[in-house]
């Protein structure tokens, strides 16, 4: 699919200080939730209709 939504750097950086800290656990790409949470809202998709690419649909979901 090239049709996919991606946040840029710029973009990223002004929502950076609104993520959650990480507590020892690794976090997952931002970008790559964030961007698939706006491309289910965006399209009207439900979570598990959500891209591969953007992760697993219940990751998008939780956060």
């Amino acid at each position: 699919m090239s049709d996919l939504f991606w946040l840029t750097d710029e973009q990223i950086e002004r929502l950076r200080p609104f993520f959650p800290k990480g507590h020892g656990r690794p976090r997952v790409d931002d970008r790559r939730v964030l961007s698939g949470i706006v491309f289910v809202n965006r399209n009207g998709l439900r979570w598990r209709d959500a891209p591969s690419e953007y992760g697993p649909h219940k990751t998008l979901y939780n956060r």
